[in-house]
């Protein structure tokens, strides 16, 4: 007999032109209220509905957590430390690449929810101690100052100053339209956090989008961009951030990088019926 769990790879690797990629699985959480975190204020019912037309659960969903690696060759560059507790993967992901935190150059952090810095420290230590961070200038603001953080949200703004505020004098701050490094540019995608940032990656003519959170699953957030999410911070924002990066998606044709899309957490944005549609990666990443 074997066990009837699903298995999985945690580790997923392709080529971007010159550039080598990883999408790790830092964890996987199955929970219920599809309706209720993804759209609140949505009848369930509409809801259910479009679950049951996409083949999905109407009410528990699957929860990917997924950083990205890349290698350009010259630098390995983390972006986000995953959640940082007892079911964190993330260090077992590196290694599988035979990879170990010092050998993490930069770490960029996306924004400064839980389940993107929760990997920074151990025992009251820096894990990546030899890397330099990048943070969203906005973004390492809005939590170190502290001053407009809702209420379900103080624990957040606690954990960011502990693990996050003694990095200022190592960090480097970014806004969007800045390059990073090269082929790795800083794109506004606030909304779900107040400075979140996504990623335009560039190698070779080949491109990558990391959106991080600014969609958080794969057929609501996507096929509904207009619906509220109970986790975005900042919810009309949201929604503008999301229609405007899957009209560039789109139009682009851009890979997508989503940090809470089913792992690996790859896919196209296809333009249909007036919505969207998320297209998973098959074989285009292998040939």
């Amino acid at each position: 007999m074997f066990d009837a769990q699903p298995a999985r790879a945690r580790v997923f690797t392709f080529g971007l032109g010159s550039f080598k990629i990883a999408a790790l699985l830092d964890a996987v959480d199955v929970r219920d209220n599809l309706a209720s975190a993804f759209a609140p204020g949505q009848s369930p019912t509409t809801v259910q509905e479009l679950a049951a037309s996409n083949f999905i659960d109407r009410d528990r969903y699957e929860h990917c957590f997924i950083p990205t690696l890349i290698d350009t060759g010259s630098e390995k560059v983390l972006f986000d430390t995953g959640c940082g507790d007892e079911g964190s993967s993330l260090l077992e992901c590196l290694q599988d690449l035979g990879l170990g935190p010092n050998d993490i150059d930069v770490v960029i952090i996306t924004h400064g929810h839980p389940d993107h810095i929760g990997g920074l420290v151990k025992d009251g230590q820096l894990v990546f101690g030899r890397a330099r961070y990048v943070f969203g200038a906005a973004e390492f603001a809005f939590w170190t100052e502290g001053n407009a953080v809702r209420e379900a949200r103080l624990s957040n703004r606690d954990l960011f100053r502990r693990v996050c505020a003694h990095l200022a004098d190592q960090a480097t701050f970014i806004a969007p339209g800045d390059e990073v490094l090269p082929g790795i540019t800083a794109i506004d995608a606030a909304g779900h956090s107040p400075g979140l940032l996504a990623f335009l990656v560039e190698s070779d003519g080949q491109k990558l989008l990391i959106w991080s959170d600014a969609f958080l699953h794969y057929v609501v957030s996507i096929q509904h961009p207009e619906w509220h999410a109970d986790f975005d911070d900042h919810k009309d924002q949201a929604v503008e951030t999301r229609k405007r990066l899957l009209k560039m998606a789109a139009e682009h044709r851009l890979l997508i990088a989503g940090h809470h899309m089913p792992f690996p957490g790859l896919g196209h944005i296809e333009s249909a019926n007036g919505s969207f549609r998320w297209l998973p990666v098959s074989y285009q990443l292998n040939v």
